[in-house]
């Protein structure tokens, strides 16, 4: 019985910790989609619905992306979509670095899993409040190559982060 309690305590101790770490009062929104095992399909959009009501504070918007030593590229390209409530559509193609100079990744993280937190958007405001969608897909090419990488392999999971700007 003693035994028993001594585990509960350091169960429930434990769980009280990580919930403190786990506040952040920045987020507004903030969701991650697991990537398949055969790799990121570039005619897969990964899409992220969230709903705004404030206009009139600033926003850092990010892209969360999850690598491995898989990733075969120092960089990725994607093709963004933020879609408003009132039905317009903004679209961009961007590039960002993954890796520097010597192949060392760029991202965050102890073990063999990367995490880059990309800039999308800084110190944005929304103009309308509803429901927004931003979608995803990734546009790698390889060199002297038309088509894309279909399969885009050594990335686990993709993020979409919305938190409060500290102006």
């Amino acid at each position: 019985m003693q035994t028993l309690i001594k585990m509960h305590k350091v169960v429930v101790t434990f769980l009280l910790i990580a919930l403190l770490l786990s506040c952040d009062s920045q987020r507004k929104f903030e969701k991650f989609e697991t990537i398949d095992s055969m790799g990121w399909n570039k005619d897969e959009p990964i899409s992220f619905e969230f709903d705004i009501q404030d206009t009139i504070q600033t926003n850092n918007l990010f892209i969360n992306i999850r690598n491995t030593n898989d990733y075969l590229y120092n960089n990725l390209f994607v093709i963004t979509e933020l879609n408003y409530p009132n039905g317009l559509s903004v679209i961009d193609t961007l590039e960002y670095e993954m890796a520097d100079h010597r192949g060392n990744w760029l991202g965050t993280g102890f073990t063999d899993v990367k995490e880059s937190k990309l800039f999308y958007r800084e110190n944005f405001s929304f103009p309308n409040s509803g429901k927004y969608t931003f979608q995803i897909s990734q546009a790698m090419r390889k060199r002297n190559e038309i088509s894309g990488v279909v399969y885009l392999k050594g990335i686990s999971n993709v993020g979409f982060r919305v938190e409060k700007a500290s102006n």
